[in-house]
């Protein structure tokens, strides 16, 4: 079963965290491709993104994030687990769920053709 791996994180502990954390990073990464997870892509800061909106045929552009929150979405990964069991001590394994929060999903099953 396929899962992902959200990254949010709360921008003002993420500045605080230790240099040690890409360190972190890079044994997190190396433990999940002996694994056979795959690393996602991290994302550029929130304030940088844009949202639109479609509404009754009005479009409206949001600068920065879309949700008004304190964490904010930073990057993923993806993993085939067998379960979700597995892929919540993934996630807690994860050096960002100690700036923020790691949302596991499963993703949602193809159709076979």
């Amino acid at each position: 079963m396929q899962f992902m791996m959200l990254i949010h994180h709360d921008d003002e502990l993420l500045a605080a965290a230790p240099p040690s954390l890409w360190n972190e990073y890079a044994a997190f990464n190396q433990a999940l491709a002996k694994a056979g997870g795959t690393s996602g892509l991290r994302l550029e800061h929130a304030s940088k993104g844009r949202a639109v909106t479609q509404r009754n045929g009005k479009t409206e552009l949001f600068d920065g994030p879309y949700m008004e929150s304190k964490e904010q979405f930073a990057g993923y990964f993806m993993m085939d687990l067998p379960d979700v069991e597995q892929a919540v001590q993934w996630a807690a394994r994860c050096p960002s769920a100690q700036y923020g929060t790691v949302e596991v999903r499963p993703i949602w099953p193809t159709r076979p053709q």
